[in-house]
């Protein structure tokens, strides 16, 4: 009975890859190279919810219905953010790193894997409040244009302000958080002046090159989902991105010390993941 379990399982594992392949065969999505465990939970997911027999009819309805691969790209985006997501981070950056974007005569931000907006406009407000929005162009991306949409909107639910609220106060915010939206009681919409300039686009980490020389990188908590390979080699994107003196932000769950390229970065606060690219010989 275990060996039937095992083949099962086996069986399974190769559905899933093939549905993987065929996705990016007909769509041009590599989902190859992220974290297994992370592709089968969500796929597996999605095959509960579909109704399906077994994964092999999710590959035939993913290369017929165009809407069915919308389904799965949204399960397979990184959507787990917030508004001042981690306020440790935001506060070493307000008070340790942009006194030195502040001797720039002009800030190039890039926010790599933005999801649905929240830490970017995060960005934003942090940079109007110390008085530098006015001279900075943010670039936020994300592969999938269905959460790009949902970024460029800027409109979020009314049951996540509180949240929000709680950590742009931790972070060291200096106004109410109030004055950034307005509410119709349901949803909150964050003011059109701080999409003013932000730059929201399609890119893909995985199969994309550079997006643009930027002095701050900023992508946090999306390489966990990659294997190392493909961790390697988007870190080699945000190398290629940065002049020397340029920052890197990661993840609290991410670091550069087992990366192919550590050794072009120096540790600037090592407890919130900040680095900065050391300067060529």
């Amino acid at each position: 009975m275990k060996r039937n379990q095992d083949e099962q399982l086996e069986n399974q594992d190769i559905e899933i890859r093939l549905l993987i392949e065929a996705i990016f065969q007909k769509y041009g999505y590599d989902f190859r190279n992220y974290s297994q465990a992370h592709i089968k939970r969500r796929i597996l997911n999605r095959f509960v919810l579909s109704g399906l027999k077994n994964i092999s009819e999710m590959i035939h309805e993913a290369l017929c219905n165009h809407k069915f691969v919308d389904q799965i790209l949204m399960d397979l985006s990184i959507t787990v953010t917030e508004m001042f997501r981690d306020p440790g981070f935001y506060k070493a950056l307000r008070e340790e790193i942009l006194p030195i974007l502040q001797t720039y005569p002009f800030i190039k931000i890039w926010h790599a894997g933005c999801s649905s907006g929240e830490e970017v406009y995060s960005m934003a407000i942090m940079l109007k409040e110390e008085g530098l929005y006015g001279k900075t162009q943010i670039y936020a991306t994300d592969f999938n244009p269905l959460i790009i949409k949902q970024a460029k909107e800027g409109i979020y639910p009314m049951n996540r302000i509180k949240d929000f609220t709680l950590n742009y106060q931790k972070s060291g915010g200096k106004r109410a958080f109030s004055d950034y939206y307005t509410s119709n009681g349901e949803s909150a919409r964050l003011l059109e002046s701080l999409k003013k300039n932000i730059v929201f686009a399609t890119h893909n980490l995985v199969t994309d090159s550079v997006f643009a020389e930027v002095n701050l990188v900023v992508c946090r908590n999306v390489l966990i989902y990659f294997d190392r390979g493909l961790q390697d080699k988007v870190i080699g994107l945000f190398v290629d991105s940065l002049p020397g003196g340029g920052v890197l932000c990661l993840g609290s769950k991410e670091n550069l010390q087992f990366s192919a390229h550590y050794a072009q970065f120096n540790p600037l606060i090592a407890n919130e993941k900040i680095y900065i690219k050391k300067y060529p010989n």
